[in-house]
């Protein structure tokens, strides 16, 4: 069955819970050491090797972990773009130069969320990213992508398309969250790739 249009929306908060619950369970040395192996795995792929500025993100809570590629693509020289969440759900950029650039803010009604302290570059900054790390609950065989349904990586993909980039759009993932299919809107895009602490898929010729 193919979900197409807004009927996809309940499907798609009954799979988040779901795939939350699964999350949740694991403790925090399971986090750790997938963090560890998904940052092996994804500094192994060529876009992040040639990649001279990344829109990334810092995990929380029972996430993918980040933190440990972020500091690797740091060492590399490459700059690392983290976001800021604004009132409409739309994202802002900031620089990541380390831990210490790094506030922890909470939000009306979600997590706390780590962003970058300093400069504010705005929305369209993510545009002159090589390469885009989206967080995500999951990714089917097309590379469909399940986000936490707040909006804000639909915003940025909006404008990566008006801006007429073509970053390659990759996604950290647990190994489980690799699936058969999730529901898609007509708004939804494909990604990349995906990586998992076990491998990386690809799912678009064009990366």
């Amino acid at each position: 069955m193919n979900h197409i249009g807004r009927s996809a929306e309940p499907d798609k908060r009954m799979l988040r819970r779901e795939f939350l619950v699964v999350r949740n369970r694991l403790t925090a040395d399971d986090v750790r050491e997938a963090a560890t192996a998904l940052a092996g795995r994804a500094l192994g792929l060529p876009e992040l090797a040639q990649a001279r500025t990344v829109a990334a993100y810092v995990s929380v809570g029972s996430e993918p972990g980040t933190l440990a590629l972020l500091d690797a693509l740091r060492a590399r020289g490459v700059q690392v773009l983290l976001p800021a969440l604004l009132p409409d759900n739309d994202l802002d950029w900031g620089a990541y130069t380390g831990a210490g650039s790094l506030a922890r803010v909470r939000h009306s009604g979600k997590m706390a969320l780590f962003e970058p302290a300093g400069e504010r570059l705005g929305p369209d900054a993510v545009t002159g990213a090589d390469v885009v790390l989206l967080p995500g609950l999951a990714v089917d065989a097309r590379g469909m992508r399940l986000g936490r349904g707040g909006g804000s990586y639909d915003r940025v993909l909006a404008h990566l398309e008006r801006a007429g980039a073509h970053p390659a759009l990759v996604v950290l993932l647990y190994d489980s969250e690799v699936v058969e299919r999730v529901p898609e809107e007509s708004h939804d895009q494909p990604v990349h790739a995906v990586v998992t602490p076990s491998g990386v898929r690809r799912f678009r010729g064009d990366a």
